[in-house]
């Protein structure tokens, strides 16, 4: 029998109704969706815009092994990028930028967001969060930095996108290790970073990632280094 998909009107938080699944028994794949979220988060608990028309959701892993969690947004973004394609032919080519966003011509598409609860040593489930802009409205300042999928695809439903995300997402999070061979050539040709003067988390140049998710970043004063977290700035 395949993982839960539990579809609901209107939630506080998807994530939160996720982590309460999961603390519960819930088993690896389990997903949440919402129409709209009135308490939506997202990374350094910024507030989500979740209004009616996107796709709101948030899937229970318990990957076999989590030596490398911050690898896995990364890796949730390739499964993301590539099954948005898959689903919507119409889209351009889709980008990622390190470490949790779907860019399409420079302007966001979807964020993820990855919290695991841990007992002791041991990761006992993350909680992966999508939110997708389809046909949302988008105002002020994101109708500038952000886009929908119905730009190019005015008839794509986000109820019909949610079942073959989930699907997308569980398959890629059954571990959370380090990033294979494949995944970092598959992630270097979606990069948006790479080669991009920017001036945080560190400044210098972008050149890629590591197999643990780290950004490499080429310092002003030549040595290379790998930053495992921050929100990026860029000169562009």
């Amino acid at each position: 029998m395949p993982p839960e998909l539990v579809r609901v009107a209107a939630i506080p938080s998807t994530m939160e109704a996720a982590h309460t699944l999961a603390q519960t028994g819930a088993p690896h794949g389990t997903a949440v969706c919402a129409l709209e979220q009135t308490a939506g988060r997202g990374t350094r608990g910024r507030e989500w815009s979740s209004g009616l028309g996107g796709l709101w959701m948030s899937v229970i892993a318990r990957p076999a092994r989590a030596d490398a969690l911050e690898a896995l947004s990364l890796r949730i973004g390739l499964a993301t990028a590539a099954v948005l394609e898959l689903a919507c032919p119409a889209l351009p080519r889709l980008g990622l930028k390190w470490p949790n966003d779907v860019l399409v011509d420079g302007r966001k598409l979807a964020g993820i967001l990855c919290e695991a609860r841990w007992g002791g040593a041991q990761c006992q489930w993350v909680v992966i969060g999508l939110g997708i802009n389809v046909r949302n409205e988008l105002h002020g300042e994101l109708a500038r930095s952000a886009v929908g999928i119905g730009a190019w695809d005015p008839s794509c439903e986000p109820a019909e996108l949610a079942a073959p995300v989930a699907a997308a997402v569980a398959l890629a999070a059954r571990e959370a290790g380090p990033l294979s061979d494949a995944e970092l050539r598959a992630f270097a040709l979606r990069d948006v970073l790479a080669g991009v003067r920017i001036t945080e988390p560190v400044a210098g140049t972008a050149e890629g990632i590591t197999s643990g998710g780290a950004l490499r970043v080429r310092t002003d004063t030549g040595p290379m280094r790998e930053v495992l977290g921050g929100v990026v700035a860029s000169t562009s």
